[in-house]
């Protein structure tokens, strides 16, 4: 029988066999270890994901809650206030006006904003003409021969005018003696009674008292004072079509002067003056209508952060000066 060994001499295959254990071994503890700290790092890496997307989510609620509340407190509602009646020299507009709001059950509140279409106040205070009483002058004349119209109707248009900016058979446009610019100084013979024939109807003379004494008997029937608009619908330059514009105001930002603030990205407004009364106008024109709806009063709710306890400067604190009129 062979010899038994109790040691296997070195370099034998006994200690080869051990030494290639230990080297897979190594190998395969250096794997784990790898694998470990891989995984740890994917762990770390996917709760840092987790915590900003949290973060980013509970910013992002915080800008949408607010802009949510900025909104709400931004919509604005349009009521027509219907069944007003045919107006006359003498009536009273606010009189009309706060007994057709009762009748809708609608309660006026002081921060609400009175829109009223120029022509019921301007007939309740007996601005219409009939151009048969009306005795042409030769300024007058000379403006109808150019234009091919009615030479009273040119003397109207003379008297309510500061200035004639341009005369054209289509139209004449004027800066009104108010400082507004507008087609044939405002003067308009739609839904005028006998408009068809000779009649017409001119501005209130001065539109922001107009709107302030109506503000006042407001307050004296209803215990409040809305601020009150009065609207024409006037031409753009270099724009087809008409929009409601404010004339005469009280109680209501004109403009609204942004200039200072910053925009979404930091940005300094340099050149932003919103035009509130003329916007607030023009809404509620887009209600009252045009035609024969026969709605020339409505209420607009929702802007009472431009509404104020005084009756303010009125409708010219929107005109531009005429030193900075870029077509003169």
């Amino acid at each position: 029988m062979p010899p038994r060994h109790t040691s296997d001499p070195p370099g034998g295959k006994v200690a080869f066999a051990r030494r290639i254990g230990h080297a897979w071994m190594e190998i395969a503890a250096r794997k784990a270890g790898h694998a470990k700290s891989r995984t740890l790092k994917l762990a770390e890496r996917a709760v840092r994901s987790t915590s900003q997307l949290s973060g980013s989510k509970t910013h992002m609620d915080d800008v949408n809650a607010k802009t949510t509340a900025r909104r709400s407190a931004r919509t604005l509602s349009v009521l027509p206030l219907e069944g007003l009646p045919m107006f006359a020299a003498g009536m009273s507009v606010a009189g009309e006006v706060a007994a057709a709001a009762r009748r809708q059950g609608i309660e006026l509140a002081a921060d609400d904003v009175v829109v009223l279409a120029q022509k019921i106040v301007s007939k309740a205070e007996g601005r219409a003409v009939q151009l048969r009483d009306v005795v042409a002058g030769e300024a007058a004349r000379g403006l109808a021969d150019q234009t091919a119209r009615p030479a009273p109707l040119m003397q109207l248009l003379l008297d309510e005018s500061e200035t004639l900016v341009r005369t054209t058979p289509m139209v004449v446009i004027t800066r009104h003696r108010t400082g507004h610019v507008a087609a044939n100084a405002g003067i308009d013979a739609s839904n005028v009674e006998g408009g068809a024939e000779d009649a017409v109807l001119l501005w209130p003379v001065d539109p922001d008292a107009s709107a302030r004494a109506m503000r006042a008997e407001l307050k004296v029937l209803t215990g409040v004072a809305p601020a009150v608009v009065i609207a024409d619908s006037l031409g753009r330059a270099w724009r087809m079509g008409t929009i409601g514009t404010a004339i005469g105001v009280a109680g209501l930002t004109v403009i609204d002067d942004r200039r200072g603030e910053t925009d979404l990205f930091g940005r300094t407004l340099q050149a932003t003056l919103v035009a509130v009364a003329d916007s607030l106008a023009a809404a509620a024109v887009l209600v009252m209508g045009e035609g024969a709806e026969g709605v020339p009063a409505a209420i607009v709710r929702g802007a009472e952060r431009f509404v104020s306890e005084a009756d303010g400067p009125g409708a010219v604190a929107g005109l531009r000066p005429l030193n900075e009129d870029l077509f003169q």
